[in-house]
């Protein structure tokens, strides 16, 4: 019997391998797609260090716009539309099941704390109705809850163990469409257009630079196509390496906001690779692999989802307990590009503008920021990755921060990126500085990552006096970087101690136990 079917959109912005609209269509009279423009998620925030509302930075949030804009023009060529409403997600959705008379929602499972406690509330509510609710996994490769429950109920915390359980993932939809079935009737609700990020209140923002990367499914996969016609250097890929300074050609896909998205999917991006491994033969491998990529994206949703409180420090069994320090002003020059060090301060001018910055140069900034130089929190650095990234994605932007702090994952807090000798070796001209710290272009190169160490005859002679033009350096990278080891160490002794201690308590009430019972017997 058709029915009426919804398939609401919210990540998942694409019509290729869409387990969720595929399901939608099929017995279907009318196919409503839609999507909630979230108050929660868009509403201009004044305050916020920069443009945007208070959960995203604009970059994202135009990211956004245009991906839905792709997204309604891939359904308009399909005979359909994207139906564009606004207000809180759930009750406006629990409104269009009742008043469409809708049988049958669809819509892509989601991890993330935010969206498991909205969906809840509509597929309750849509249950209680005698709705047909179907929510399939396809924002990743694998369902997380599968991995958990091969692991005993628990998330492996390795990403070699989570390898083992994975196996190979499931196919993506081959399912194409020369048409999708017409929407029915919307009654008096307010569909709108997708509005221009200069509409939604974030001030102006004319003078500000945009991401050079855009949204949507039809330039994810023009991206995806770019990169997979280049085979040896797919098949060569090795992560870490590459080069963060690389800001015209980047040294790696950047295909993680489309993941991050949907537009793009990790299932038929993981096919398209092993299609190339398959015809070229010898490959790089996971972890490092273009492969591995996707799989310790998949690790750290399954970690994320598997793990109450991944967020935070407090109340996360698996994050370890360190005392940082609060010093906001520090915090503020880390985030403004002001530290004093050109090579910390160029990435995080590029972060702001681009939206973007190389995994590489996401390393240097987050341990100068934390273990390295400044001991400063992970959840701060944490919340202005989340705002100005357009790939911020909840699962691995904590992960990378617990990991990157030494706080879960990797332990060795004694490596320590260097702020100046680490871009260097990159990039030993300093191009990548003087794009992104106009201030410094003049600069000699042998002073570029030092500028504080030039005589004033050459400051003078740059257009640039440090202290005035360009900050000192907040911190001491040397002493800086001791006295964070020597913290780090305290803080893995205390661990360390506190555990054991927890460890005899175990088998102290364990023993006290036995004897009792041996007691009553």
């Amino acid at each position: 019997m058709e029915t009426n079917s919804l398939v609401w959109f919210r990540k998942g912005l694409r019509i290729h391998d869409n387990p969720a609209l595929d399901l939608a269509r099929r017995g279907c009279k009318h196919l409503y797609p839609v999507f909630v423009l979230d108050p929660h998620y868009l509403d201009a925030d004044r305050n916020a260090f920069s443009p945007g509302s208070a959960r995203s930075g604009f970059n994202r949030i135009q990211f956004l716009l245009e991906s839905l804009r792709d997204l309604d023009t891939s359904l308009r060529r399909l005979g359909s539309r994207l139906l564009l409403l606004r207000g809180e997600p759930a009750p406006v959705v629990c409104r269009l099941l009742k008043d469409w008379k809708i049988g049958k929602l669809c819509f892509e499972f989601d991890t993330e704390p935010y969206g498991l406690a909205r969906d809840k509330q509509v597929k309750d509510f849509a249950s209680d109705c005698g709705i047909d609710v179907h929510s399939p996994v396809s924002h990743t490769l694998f369902n997380p809850s599968d991995i958990i429950e091969k692991n005993g109920g628990k998330p492996p915390l390795t990403y070699q163990s989570f390898v083992a359980l994975a196996g190979c993932p499931v196919d993506p939809c081959a399912t194409t469409y020369s048409e999708l079935p017409p929407i029915g009737e919307t009654g008096d609700y307010e569909l709108l257009s997708v509005p221009k990020i200069e509409d939604l209140g974030y001030g102006d923002i004319s003078q500000e630079e945009l991401s050079p990367f855009h949204g949507g499914e039809t330039e994810a996969l023009k991206r995806l196509d770019q990169v997979l016609e280049d085979k040896a250097w797919v098949t060569n890929f090795e992560k870490p390496k590459g080069d963060p300074s690389a800001f015209l050609t980047p040294a790696t896909t950047v295909l993680s906001p489309y993941l991050k998205f949907g537009c793009l999917s990790s299932r038929y991006f993981y096919k398209r690779l092993q299609g190339i491994y398959a015809s070229v033969g010898k490959h790089t491998k996971p972890p490092v692999s273009l492969v591995g990529q996707l799989l310790w994206r998949d690790f750290f949703y399954t970690v994320a989802f598997g793990t109450p409180n991944f967020d935070r420090m407090k109340g996360n069994k698996i994050c370890k307990q360190i005392p940082w320090s609060e010093n906001e002003e520090l915090l503020v020059a880390w985030r403004d590009g002001q530290t004093g060090y050109p090579w910390i301060d160029a990435i995080m001018i590029q972060l702001k503008k681009w939206g973007w910055i190389h995994h590489l140069a996401r390393h240097c900034v987050a341990c100068f920021l934390t273990r390295g130089d400044m001991f400063i929190h992970w959840e701060k650095g944490r919340d202005v990755f989340e705002r100005l990234l357009i790939d911020s994605d909840w699962a691995i932007n904590n992960g990378n921060w617990l990991w990157l702090s030494c706080s879960s994952f990797f332990y060795q807090y004694y490596r320590i990126y260097s702020p100046i000798s680490f871009g260097k070796k990159y990039d030993p001209s300093g191009n990548y500085i003087r794009h992104f710290l106009p201030v410094l272009k003049d600069f000699p190169k042998e002073y570029i990552y030092e500028p504080w160490t030039a005589p004033l005859s050459v400051q003078k002679k740059a257009n640039c006096i440090i202290g005035k033009d360009y900050p000192r350096p907040v911190v001491d990278h040397e002493n800086a970087s001791k006295e964070c080891k020597k913290k780090m160490g305290e803080a893995f002794a205390s661990s360390s101690s506190k555990k054991q201690q927890n460890h005899n308590d175990s088998n102290e009430i364990a023993s006290l136990k036995s004897k009792r019972r041996k007691k009553t017997e």
